[in-house]
């Protein structure tokens, strides 16, 4: 999958750890894991409930302060 394609793909949180969530493509199938370094901006199972629908956005695309 493309950086293009993988920001274009909507996804289901399929589980929640405090430093690592889950996610599955919808149409794609594709499992991911995102990992945060920062124990103290981790993740939460109320912030991403399992099965919620989530997008990804491009870091790259938002403008600097």
């Amino acid at each position: 999958m493309t950086n293009e394609g993988l920001f274009e793909e909507k996804y289901r949180v399929v589980a929640v750890e405090s430093r690592r969530l889950t996610i599955r493509g919808v149409q794609s199938g594709e499992m991911l894991t995102i990992v945060t370094p920062d124990a103290g901006s981790g993740f939460s199972a109320r912030e991403y409930p399992l099965g919620q629908l989530i997008a990804l956005s491009d870091p790259s695309s938002v403008p600097g302060d």
